[in-house]
């Protein structure tokens, strides 16, 4: 899938959104792009997951794991698109979730095996701030960490993983610390539409 035919996905949903916001790692932005308006709908998803999972296709992946919420539907699309291990047993779909502490962690009875190949999968890359610590996570689970995609990396090329990466679409759109936020200063009070915020009409 090119670029440009995924964000015209995007934009036809609506998902491409303008004014002020207060993203996941605590930058302000004028643009927010809103995954979930994508994901849900099964199509969009599958095809997207098609998308992102051919660009890893060279390497060996056992797993795919992902940080909830934004992570959780690509990254089991992904998995999906992945052929089967070579000892002919499925890819698996997990996810890593925040605990009472809002520190991400391996829930539900999921597990990974030592030097088990994970792939991780998440929405969008801002920072790379929750693909680095899923990353985290499964290392020290024993888990070898292979490479890491988003379907939209909006960092303008700035992320650093420790692995290798790969997006659909690299979307430059400019974000800023809240204390040299331009919209703050002209008075707008930025909304929190992330997933791990509470949503009140934003």
């Amino acid at each position: 899938m090119r670029p440009d035919a995924a964000i015209q996905i995007f934009e036809e949903v609506g998902a491409i959104r303008h004014g002020h916001f207060e993203l996941t790692s605590g930058l302000h932005s004028g643009t927010y792009v809103q995954c979930a308006l994508v994901l849900q709908y099964p199509k969009f998803a599958e095809q997207l997951g098609r998308a992102l999972a051919a660009e890893f296709m060279d390497l060996r992946v056992d797993c795919v794991a992902s940080p909830a919420l934004g992570g959780v539907i690509i990254g089991h699309e992904v998995a999906r698109a992945i052929p089967a291990r070579a000892d002919g047993k499925p890819i698996r779909a997990i996810f890593v979730e925040r605990d009472s502490l809002g520190t991400l962690t391996l829930r539900r009875g999921f597990r990974v095996e030592p030097d088990e190949h994970v792939l991780v999968v998440e929405d969008v890359w801002t920072t790379g701030g929750s693909t680095c610590e899923t990353i985290r996570v499964l290392e020290e689970a024993g888990a070898r960490v292979v490479a890491a995609g988003a379907l939209i990396d909006r960092s303008g090329g700035k992320i650093e993983l420790p692995v290798r990466t790969e997006a659909i679409v690299d979307l430059k759109i400019e974000s800023y610390h809240a204390s040299e936020c331009p919209l703050c200063r002209s008075g707008g009070v930025a909304v929190k539409p992330g997933s791990r915020f509470v949503r009140s009409g934003a």
